[in-house]
Parts: C-alpha cells; sequence; structure tokens
C-alpha cells in the first residue's frame, strides 16, 4: 500500500482552506503554489526578487520535510502576478534549477493577493536528483 505523507506549514490558510503544504505518495511529492511570505517573520518581501528567493526557501524547507530537494522536480508552474515581473522571476527560476531543467509552465493570472508578486507550484520525484539524465533535442 502507497504511504501518503501531507506536510502543513502551520499556515491558517491550509486549516482554513483544507490543503495541505506537501502532499507525498509514494516517491510522488506534490508542492502546493507557494508565496514569499516568511513562515517565522509572517512577512512578504515588496520587491518581486525579495519574493521569489523567499518561495524557493518555502519550497525548498517542505521538500525536505518529505526527504527531498529541489534537485528533484520535475516539473513547476510559476505564477507571476505582472507580466513585467517575469524576466526577474525567470533569472532567479534559472538559478535555483540550472541542471535540473524540470517541464516548466509560466503564466501571469491574477494571484489571491496583491501583496503576492510571484507563487511557485513544484512536482518532484524522490531520489530524481541521484538518477541518470539523457538530454536530448527534440526533432
Amino acid at each position: 500500500m502507497t504511504q501518503i505523507l501531507k506536510l502543513k506549514s502551520g499556515n491558517a490558510l491550509e486549516e482554513k482552506s483544507s490543503y495541505s503544504r506537501l502532499v507525498a505518495a509514494g516517491d510522488w511529492i506534490f508542492v502546493s503554489n507557494t508565496a514569499g511570505r516568511n513562515p517565522e517573520t509572517k512577512l512578504i518581501p515588496e520587491d518581486v526578487a525579495g519574493q521569489t528567493r523567499q518561495v524557493f526557501a518555502n519550497i525548498s524547507r517542505a521538500l525536505a520535510g518529505a526527504g527531498a530537494c529541489l534537485g528533484d522536480t520535475v516539473s513547476a508552474r510559476v505564477f507571476i502576478q505582472e507580466p513585467a515581473d517575469t524576466p526577474a522571476v525567470m533569472e532567479i527560476f534559472a538559478e535555483m534549477f540550472r541542471g535540473i531543467d524540470p517541464a516548466l509552465t509560466v503564466t501571469c493570472p491574477p494571484l489571491g493577493s496583491t501583496a503576492y508578486k510571484v507563487e511557485i507550484e513544484v512536482t518532484a520525484f524522490r531520489g530524481a536528483s541521484n538518477g541518470a539524465q539523457k538530454i536530448t533535442l527534440e526533432g
């Protein structure tokens, strides 16, 4: 039987809205859309770069709680409130995922609050960072 692990970050919205920060089903790990709020201070950086870095810190913390790391990411979805912020967000995304190269979707929809400039959701496979990679060009 597959073991299901559900991790909460302590954010009140998780209880109110009935969701988990992370759900792991076997080695598959699904991290909910994550904003740049610092879980200790509850503060959100005002600039998009600060929020993006905090998002990655929050995702890394959640993955570590499931025995995984950013290197295990196989897919990412990036939601950017303002299209003009896309280059800044994607520059940091590239820093974090260089050599990992997950499948990617980037979109610019309204987010749950105007305070959020970026949110990121990832899917990971525990141990993927230790696997052999084959990179080919399509076509």
